[in-house]
Formats: structure tokens, sequence, C-alpha cells
């Protein structure tokens, strides 16, 4: 088992969500996206002018040297996302999709970008049940064609290139490509992920030709592993931009291998492909102490979530209580509870269904919430539940139940100009659909709309799956503003578990004044589901008994964040890495 060698009693954040509606997202969302690794220390890093923040040491310094040969943070975040689709597979890449909230400098504004993946047109409310009309057991709806949307990732880099970029297009393509040719080293990490999916990553030949060796042995750690597939694919891309991926014998490739997956093949069409576009949407943001946090919308349910917890948690002096404070992660917890009640109800693709995204942060809304928090224990099961937030436009849904297991990578950025990327990207599960095609993995993203239609009241379920509707999604790519201008930017992978990684990291620098290191190395607390998962083998277990005095139901286990984060200060950037993964900060 994992350890963190840390010391002091830092605890994370609990999200919940409790009742029997969520009894089968309960059960599935104890398994790991990724398994945890071992974690090592790590020490905050400064720089002056420029910083990358990612999962992969190879990917942050392939970002890092395009900042260096003049390139701005939306160059960077176009070579450090191809990077580390090669050597970070499992997590993220060209045959997912992701989110970008981005801060133009010279503009002076915040904005998102939502490179989520889509249905195919084919798609049918039917798509995730079996003949008798039940749900599919999650990993045999995942592993396949059935669970494949539309990628949405090369969209996202070549537009917002085409918008904010200063380098050629073919120039930050071309590092990903010569080290896909050269070899990368293959890391503890990805050669643990290996082994534990062995069984998976072998159904099809192609993925087990990449991942394993001629003895059906998971890749050795060092073996120098080189991609000419993901070359040839990222050398279409830098010649002909996003048609090249989205058109012509890639496309074909990715709709071949889904529709042809022996055993359970998906409804993919080139006609998806061709017709996929990002959507620019307005950044989601809630006062908190003197800053402004700003986050991904719908279908993301991050910021909303995260927004919710801190409105709820905003009249309690949470600096006073401190990060040793069993009170403080009471309070913490049942904010989180409430909050993820409201999102298991309301929170999907509001361009497919009506959702109060204004009336779930009304203040008057989130002051009601607080109040529930009055007591001095946990609140009871039967108090956790959707609240009736206003509504603009109302309709009456049922709790959702999708199973979300992203296997998610999060990094950040700032260059010079004082332009910021924060970007989560995703491929969904750890290694997603098991697909390989042109030398990248495809997304099983599909997965997480909710496999039923409707509850058992009858009502519609707001993330079921439809044709074009982007799956609800937990992942929270954060810029923090004060006076108009960003100082804090972080995110984390970790499926619904995100929103309480990056929940906690936001508590802990502007409530508890912990640098951006300590904050992302402390350990977790997470409840969604009525039961503290406290992070084992960390300083956290000391609240183990306090948490149940006051109520809760406790359990220690392993806690895989990825967190990644940067604080912009008077005297220049410091940059935090989760020791929890091989990921670093580096800059100048």
């Amino acid at each position: 088992m994992r350890r963190l060698p840390l010391a002091g009693l830092w605890l994370g954040i609990c999200l919940a969500i409790t009742g029997s509606a969520f009894a089968q997202e309960q059960a599935a969302d104890r398994v790991q996206p990724e398994i945890a690794t071992e974690a090592a220390d790590k020490a905050l890093v400064r720089a002056e002018r420029q910083m990358v923040a990612a999962a992969n040491p190879l990917a942050a310094d392939a970002g890092l040297a395009i900042l260096r040969a003049g390139g701005n943070a939306i160059d960077a975040m176009v070579t450090t996302q191809l990077v580390l689709g090669l050597v970070e597979p499992q997590s993220s890449g060209i045959g997912g999709g992701a989110f970008l909230v981005y801060f133009d400098a010279d503009a002076g504004r915040l904005t998102t970008f939502d490179g989520r993946e889509t249905a195919p047109a084919a798609a049918t409310p039917k798509l995730f049940l079996d003949a008798a009309g039940e749900p599919l057991a999650f990993y045999d709806a995942v592993v396949g064609g059935r669970s494949v949307g539309t990628p949405g990732t090369v969209r996202l880099l070549f537009d917002t290139h085409e918008r904010y970029g200063k380098l050629p297009w073919a120039a930050i393509v071309q590092p990903a490509i010569d080290l896909a040719r050269e070899g990368f080293a293959v890391s503890p990490r990805l050669n643990e992920l290996i082994a534990e999916d062995a069984e998976r990553l072998s159904r099809y030949p192609g993925t087990k030709g990449y991942f394993f060796d001629a003895d059906s042995a998971p890749l050795p750690v060092g073996t120098i592993l080189t991609n000419a597939a993901y070359a040839d694919t990222l050398a279409t891309i830098a010649k002909k931009g996003a048609d090249g991926f989205y058109e012509g014998p890639v496309a074909q490739g990715i709709v071949d291998t889904v529709r042809n997956a022996e055993g359970n093949p998906g409804v993919l069409a080139l006609a998806d492909l061709a017709s996929y576009a990002i959507v620019e949407r307005e950044p989601v943001c809630v006062v908190y102490r003197s800053a402004d946090v700003c986050g991904m919308g719908p279908p993301s349910s991050g910021a909303l979530t995260i927004g919710q917890i801190l409105g709820v948690l905003s009249p309690h002096d949470m600096a006073a209580l401190g990060p040793d404070s069993a009170e403080a992660w009471r309070l913490i917890g049942d904010a989180s509870r409430l909050a993820f009640a409201d999102r298991g109800r309301y929170m999907a693709d509001s361009d497919f269904v009506p959702m109060p995204q204004r009336g779930l942060l009304d203040p008057d809304y989130l002051a009601g919430r607080s109040e529930l928090l009055s007591g001095d224990g946990a609140l009871a099961d039967d108090a956790v539940a959707p609240g009736m937030p206003p509504w603009d436009h109302a309709m009456l849904l049922g709790d959702d139940t999708a199973i979300e297991l992203p296997s998610t990578s999060h990094f950040a950025i700032v260059d010079p100009d004082g332009n910021v990327v924060s970007m989560t990207t995703t491929i969904e599960n750890g290694f997603g659909s098991r697909l390989m095609t042109g030398g990248f993995l495809l997304n099983n993203e599909l997965t997480d709309f909710s496999f039923a239609t409707h509850d058992a009241e009858g009502h519609v379920i707001a993330n079921a799956v439809a044709p074009g509707k982007r799956p609800r999604s937990s992942m929270a790519p954060t810029i923090v503003m004060k006076e108009g201008a960003p100082v804090m930017v972080v995110g984390s992978p970790g499926g619904s578990r995100i929103i309480g990684y990056v929940a906690q990291a936001l508590i802990a620098m502007l409530d508890w004044e912990m640098d951006v290191q300590q904050a992302i190395a402390m350990p977790h607390l997470v409840n969604r589901f009525g039961t503290f998962d406290i992070e084992a083998g960390t300083s956290a277990t000391a609240l183990v008994a306090p948490l149940r005095d006051l109520g809760f139901e406790v359990s220690e286990t392993d806690l895989d964040s990825g967190l990644h984060g940067i604080v912009i200060t008077a005297d220049g950037l410091e940059g935090g890495a989760d020791p929890r993964r091989e990921g670093v900060a580096v800059g100048d």
C-alpha cells in the first residue's frame, strides 16, 4: 500500500450524496480510476516569468520548451497535451476530450472552451441497456466500441490555437512527433497501470501489442517505447490541422475500430466526427472570501458543485477552525454532501435539458442550505437531499446514477505575458475503451451518461444519453481571480472526487494560507455517499475517531488525486505537483 511521507494534520475535502437512489453509483465509484502508485515528497517550485505544471516530466518540459522558444500559453498547451497523450496514454489523449479555462491577458478576459466528447447521432436511450432493458455492468459497457464518444481534444487544441496561438501549428506539434519516433522510457507508474489492467488491455490485439512484450508481460520499467503510428497521425494533423483528424484516413480508422470492435461494437460514424465543434462558454464563478473562484460550467458539474460547497461554507470562519479541526471537516463534509445531492438531481448538458444554473448559486438559496449545518453533528442521511433552487424554467427530474471513473490529467500554464491555461483532459476510465487506432487510445466517455433514462418514479434523468449530447463531467479546471487578474490555477483528475480534491486545495490556500505545494500534498478525505474515505497511511487517519464521534461512517483507503497548480504572486510564480503521481512543475 502506498504511503505519503507527510507531516501535520492536513485533511482533504469530503463529498457526499446519500440515499437509496445513489446505491448503484456508490458501489461503482469505490473503484479507483487509476490505481495508486508510490508517492514521493515534492518541493514548492518558484519561477519569475513562466511555468508549466503537468502530470509527466516529459510533457511539462516540452511545454516549457515551447515557452522558451517564444510561444505563449496556448502554444505550450498544445505541445503539453500531445506529449501527455504519448507518455501518459491511460489518462488523456487525442482520442478523448477536454475542458479549458483560459485567461486572455491582452483582452483581460476569462473564458472557457468545451471540448467534451459528444454522443453519436445513432445513440439511443437503450445504448447501455441489455436485452431485458436493465443497465449493463460497467465494464461490459466500457470495453469496446459502444462507449466511444466523438473525440473533442484535437478540435479544442486547433481552434484555440487558431484564435490565440503565436507559433506555427506544425512547430508545436513536432515535439510530440519527434518523441514518438525516438521513444520514451516506460515509467514505473505506466508499468503498474498496465499490469493492473492486463486482462482488459489484452482483449484487443492492437492494444495488447502496444502495451505488452513478446511474452505477453507488461512492458518493463525503462523499456524504450516508440509509437510510429502516433507520430504518423500527428504528422497528418500537423499538415492538415484538425481536418486531418476529423476527416480522411485517421477518421476512417477511428470509425472502423469502433464499429468493428469484437463483442461490443459502437455506433460512431464519420458524420459525427465531421460535424464536431467545440463550444465557448461563460465561466461559472462564485465569490469566496476576497476571490472569484471560476471554472467550467455545464456539461461539467465541477464549477457549480465547488461553487455550492464554497457558498455554503462562506458564513463560517474556516480560517479560525483550521485544518486540524474535526468541526471544520464536519462543515466541509456536509456542505459537500448537500452540493452532491443537487449535482445528482440537476446537473447535465444544459444545451439539452433545462437546468437551474443561476439558482444553484443563488446567495439566498445557498444561505438556506448553509442553515442546515447549524447542528453539532453529521447530517442524517434523510436530511441530505436535493434542494429547490430558483428556476428560470422548471422541470421534474430524477436522480442520476451515472458511474464516473475518469482516468484524467490536469495541467496549468502561465506565460510571460500573463496568459493562463487551466486544462483538464481525459479519455474517461484508465486506458479508455481499450481500443487503439492510429497510435492512440479511444475514450469510453459515453459511460459518463446515466445508463438508466428514468428514475423509479418515471422522472427523466437529466444526464441520460441522447444524440449529440455531452455527458456530465466532474472535471474542474479552475482559475481564481482577484481584481480582474488571475492569482491561482488548479485542477485534478479523479472522477467525481475531482470536485473534492479541487475544493480542498482552494480552502487550504484561501482559508488556511498554505502554499500551493502544501495544499496539493495534504491528505484527502472524500465522502460522496455517507462514508468518509480517509487517505490511508497519512496523518488524516488521526480524525477517524473524531469523525465517527460526530456521526460519520469512516473508511481508510487510497485516494489517488493528480492535482497540479500555479499561484501568481507579486514576486513571481509558485508551482506544485501532486506527490501521488509523477508530475512536476517547471519554470523560469
